[in-house]
């Protein structure tokens, strides 16, 4: 008996392997390459921010201990011989020769750790004083205050618009709203911020009456808007890949349309909107053109949200281009933006990898 697998008339065992196509082979290399780089590049940010960061905890600075027995008030002369004890004439003008740290305060100079745990989570930031402070409690307060308020605006806004659309509107409606929604996700951050400075803190201050124009309720208002476009798309796509079956059943059962959308629809998605609520927390956290112009920029702690707030990114980009490099401060900034970044990253990889995958469980049959 032949052994040989059949093989269709016209064609030969050479013609049946996979030919080398040039084309395929360039496109999956720069694919690949695309990826990888990108991964790269996201590990040396990564890699450049914690290592800007690791200065902070061993640091040291000379604190001027002055002792009145060694102070003198006589220029510090450099050399033995009387003329080096005049004072220099440098392009027709007379230059004082200043005293060495040593030799005005003595050599008793010591050497203190300013920054520490109990300096980190203190409650005032100043940066820039003879005795610097880096309290990162009023700055976590903030941001914690303002991501609050954004999302109890933007996620039932959100929600309900994605349910709304994919549930009750019809197609050429959801064919509207959809891009319309989106497109607000192009805005820059800068407009949506100036249209916060200029329009919304008016309003609002007329509305409710309080001191501060600018403070934590109107950025958390103007970060919604921000926020908005990115939990309604994600919630709508979610929505949308709820099996038919399941709202078939339901209707079958006699269930009404709102019904099958609010306890089928609604709760069979509900990983995914979990999703796009972390998303859009992650959004809302490392916003900062928005933070810089709407909320007033005051670093106090208080749980009145129309009270001028500061947040993490807020204290970067306002305070990023104009510190020492190398300083403690700058220090303490890269500090922030690691927090930041650890935070960021770890929502993200919880909506990916733990959500999602729950979602898909959910949507088998596996998951009750």
């Amino acid at each position: 008996m032949n052994s040989e697998p059949f093989i269709k008339p016209g064609f030969t065992k050479e013609s049946l392997k996979k030919k080398f196509r040039l084309s395929e082979f360039i496109s999956e290399k720069v694919i690949s390459s695309t990826a990888f780089l990108t991964v790269g590049l996201i590990l040396l940010i990564f890699i450049f921010v914690f290592k800007e960061t690791l200065p902070i905890f061993h640091q040291h600075k000379e604190v001027k201990t002055r002792t009145e027995q060694n102070v003198t008030d006589k220029p510090i002369s450099y050399g033995e011989t009387a003329e080096s004890e005049s004072r220099p004439e440098v392009y027709g003008m007379e230059t004082e020769v200043q005293p060495t740290m040593e030799e005005r305060y003595g050599a008793d100079n010591r050497k203190e750790e300013i920054v520490g745990i109990s300096n980190l989570l203190g409650t005032e930031w100043q940066p820039v004083s003879e005795n610097p402070r880096f309290g990162l409690l009023p700055l976590l307060v903030g941001t914690v205050k303002i991501t609050l308020i954004s999302i109890l605006f933007a996620a039932p806004i959100a929600i309900m618009a994605a349910l709304f659309s994919a549930a009750f509107a019809p197609s050429w409606l959801r064919e509207l709203i959809k891009p319309v929604v989106e497109l607000l996700a192009g805005f820059p951050s800068v407009v949506i911020g100036f249209f916060a400075l200029m329009v919304m803190a008016t309003f609002f201050q007329d509305l409710f009456g309080y001191g501060a124009r600018l403070n934590a309720f109107v950025g958390g208002i103007a970060m919604a808007l921000a926020a908005i476009p990115i939990i309604f798309t994600v919630t709508e796509d979610v929505m949308t890949a709820v099996p038919s079956t399941y709202k078939e059943a339901s209707l079958a059962l006699g269930a009404s349309k709102w019904q099958t959308a609010f306890f089928v629809t609604l709760p069979a998605a509900t990983p995914g909107i979990f999703a796009a609520i972390l998303l859009g927390i992650g959004r809302i956290f490392g916003e900062t053109m928005i933070a810089l112009m709407a909320t007033g920029n005051a670093v106090l702690i208080s749980a009145n949200p129309f009270e001028s707030v500061r947040t993490f990114a807020a204290t970067i980009g306002a305070e990023m281009a104009e510190v020492v490099f190398g300083d403690t401060h700058y220090s303490v900034l890269f500090l922030i933006g690691s927090l930041l970044f650890i935070f960021t990253f770890s929502l993200n990889a919880i909506a990916e990898f733990y959500v999602k995958s729950r979602l898909i469980k959910r949507f088998q049959g596996k998951v009750s």
